[in-house]
């Protein structure tokens, strides 16, 4: 009975504490789900301003074990769904706790897991916010060159998307506060002013998501002397902070803490560092800031020879390098692990990358020597083309020509057929003309020698009134000779203006192949007269006498 007795409540009490620790565990995961429901709400947000980050930040690192837990498993569901943006924006929180807890190996690998993804699917916005992450990383361990390079990387692509107006302003402020925190730790002050001033010109429409630049800005004007300034900036953002985001109260108070010391107020700069340990207790994040402060108290302690409570800090100090860097350090080992995995790689791209420059060339090479004969084909092409459309031209205007001229023969032809038959009518016509003037002479005669007969003075005046005289004769064939012939004298007149009435006369009847006495009887001259305007025509015209006058006319 008394070992039952006994047996009993170790037993209830086992079954408690397992109980409890299921419970624990169970209460663990329901606040890893609300926090990763509050960072899902907030991601739906695309501003990836400080502010938000800030807000959630209480949240994320108050119980980062539960964080962790349920990020795992969301990034194996993403993984699973093939989600790629999803995935890295898992990648890139889980990576975020893992170095605030001071995690970094695990850290870089979830960064550079989510910077190849993010390359793969191309996507400007979440590389800038893994460069600005890596920037982070890198200058927690010190190698200020690559945190810088990446940083600017950042800053560089969100200046971009920001000119495209991809994003707003709130991502190149979140890219000036990185290279701010990154001077001021590395004691640049100068510079860090520089992008203080860089981000108030940026300003939101609210000055409330500048607090934490004005926190910087405070202790800029502290390190500058400006106590008075300095302390008003930093309790403004205490005050925010104290409302909005408190895990992000362990920088502000570290940052108070040196300002108090820079002004010789050792006891209000103990004060302040001893806060931002109570919280780092609290809230698993920026856990560079507790070292930040150990150092500080450990050297603040040794001024007011505490030696004490000086070793003791120190010892944290050395603590937290060793957990960090000491030769024991997962993080180092990780660290090793990784450069020599990134030698390899570099290694293995290089030869990759020479022997894809090897075949680019063969490749090139290949390519000029088609592009030379393709070259030689399309010139042959446009050569034999350009010849046969010329000869082509050449042939078309050839027979072109060929048919105007037969178009223009034909036409002269019948032109001159025309003529030549018009010219026929009115040769026939003043022949008639003349033999009607033979006939009337010959009836004269005949009534002459009849006067007995006849009444020869009625039979004279009918013959009178019928009778035509030469010069109405001629003016009669010349209207008609012009109508047909109109540029024959002019032509004539032309190139031998000397030429007279007469001549005139006598060329049109010779281009009719009028006869001398036909030229007489309608001239009414004497064939003498003919004979002699003849002469004086060849004279003018300057002709042999072979040769013939008539052709010789004919051409005008």
């Amino acid at each position: 009975m008394s070992s039952n007795h006994f047996d009993f409540p170790v037993l209830s009490f086992l079954c408690s504490k397992c109980i409890f620790r299921r419970f624990c565990l169970i209460f663990s995961l329901f606040i890893g789900v609300i926090i990763l429901t509050c960072q899902s709400t907030l991601a739906q947000d695309n501003s990836t301003s400080l502010e938000n980050v800030l807000r959630k930040n209480e949240l994320k690192y108050s119980n980062p074990d539960s964080s962790i837990l349920v990020l795992k498993s969301q990034i194996d569901q993403f993984r699973g769904e093939k989600d790629t943006i999803n995935l890295i924006k898992s990648l890139n929180e889980l990576s975020s706790i893992h170095a605030h807890l001071l995690d970094y190996g695990n850290s870089y690998d979830g960064y550079w897991e989510a910077l190849l993804l993010a390359e793969e699917i191309n996507n400007e916005m979440l590389k800038a916010k893994i460069y600005q992450e890596l920037g982070w990383l890198y200058s927690f361990y010190h190698r200020d060159e690559e945190a810088l390079k990446y940083f600017n990387l950042g800053l560089s692509i969100n200046k971009e998307l920001y000119a495209q107006k991809t994003i707003d302003v709130s991502y190149i402020i979140s890219d000036y506060f990185s290279l701010i925190n990154f001077y001021r730790v590395n004691g640049n002050f100068e510079q860090a002013a520089h992008y203080v001033d860089s981000c108030f010109q940026l300003k939101d429409q609210t000055t409330n998501s500048l607090l934490y630049v004005t926190a910087e800005d405070g202790y800029l004007d502290g390190m500058n002397g400006n106590y008075q300034s300095a302390l008003a900036k930093l309790d403004e953002a205490l005050d925010y902070f104290e409302k909005n985001d408190r895990s992000y109260l362990i920088v502000i108070h570290t940052l108070i803490g040196k300002v108090y010391l820079k002004k010789g107020d050792l006891a209000k700069g103990a004060e302040h560092f001893n806060e931002s340990l109570r919280l780092s207790e609290v809230f698993q994040s920026h856990s560079n800031y507790k070292l930040m402060s150990h150092e500080a108290l450990a050297s603040l302690y040794s001024q007011t020879r505490n030696f004490q409570d000086a070793f003791q800090h120190s010892r944290e100090v050395n603590s937290i390098n060793a957990e960090i860097f000491g030769p024991n350090s997962k993080n180092n080992k990780h660290l090793f692990a990784i450069n020599d995995q990134y030698r390899l790689q570099k290694e293995k791209e290089k030869e990759l990358i020479k022997e894809q420059h090897i075949a680019n060339l063969e490749n090139e090479e290949r390519l000029n020597v088609l592009k030379l004969w393709l070259l030689g084909v399309v010139l042959c092409s446009l050569v034999i083309y350009g010849m046969l459309l010329v000869k082509n031209i050449r042939r078309k205007h050839k027979l072109e020509k060929k048919a105007l001229a037969e178009r223009r023969a034909l036409e002269l032809q019948k032109t001159n057929e025309i003529l030549e038959l018009k010219n026929k009518e009115l040769t026939t016509t003043a022949l008639q003309l003349i033999e009607k003037d033979e006939f009337i002479d010959k009836l004269k005669n005949s009534l002459s020698d009849d006067k007995g007969l006849v009444d020869v003075n009625s039979l004279k005046k009918m013959i009178k009134s019928v009778q035509g005289s030469p010069g109405s004769n001629w003016k009669e064939f010349e209207a008609r000779f012009t109508a047909i012939n109109q540029s024959f004298y002019e032509n004539l007149q032309k190139k031998y203006p000397e030429l007279t009435q007469t001549d005139l006369k006598i060329c049109a009847l010779v281009k009719l192949n009028f006869s001398s006495k036909e030229m007489a009887s309608l001239l009414g001259i004497s064939i003498e007269s003919v004979h002699t305007s003849r002469y004086r025509l060849r004279k003018k015209f300057n002709i042999d006498r072979n040769e013939n006058l008539g052709e010789f006319i004919a051409k005008f």
